[in-house]
């Protein structure tokens, strides 16, 4: 693609009309049908049609913040790497082998059963996906939702 150094209007100095027939018909935007999107659901609808069909009317909706909040999630494996540092903040205990986590504190909705349970944890959460409550169970702890 070459690039046009000189506007077109050059070509048509001296020429009066400038290419539109009679000198009138230069002005404003009249004889374009108006400018921007003007007639655009009138005597340009057939462009619209074509090359903007999505222009006009409305597309889904936007749902209520009060509806928006997102489940908060952790991974039984991501639980069990962090137990040292959930008894140093007191979102969890020891006593002896076991360990009794209460996730209700932290504000985490659901527990997920990504990563291995190497300790026996008593995890306290709303609620748990199976594969979670399996592993919990095989390392002897506990799942419970409430």
């Amino acid at each position: 693609m070459t690039v046009r150094r000189r506007r077109k209007v050059r070509k048509q100095r001296g020429r009066r009309t400038y290419g539109r027939g009679c000198s009138k018909r230069g002005r404003g935007s009249g004889e374009r049908g108006g400018t921007g999107m003007s007639g655009g659901h009138k005597h340009k609808w057939s462009y619209i049609i074509r090359y903007l069909p999505d222009y006009f009317g409305k597309h889904g909706f936007t749902r209520p913040a009060a509806v928006r909040r997102g489940l908060r999630v952790i991974n039984v494996g991501e639980i069990d790497e962090n137990l040292d540092k959930f008894v140093e903040l007191g979102l969890a205990r020891r006593e002896g082998d076991r360990f009794f986590v209460d996730l209700n504190k932290l504000g985490i909705d659901k527990v997920l059963g990504g990563g291995q349970v190497t300790h026996q944890l008593e995890v306290t959460a709303k609620s748990f996906v199976e594969s979670a409550k399996r592993k919990i169970e095989e390392a002897g702890g506990k799942a419970i939702a409430g």
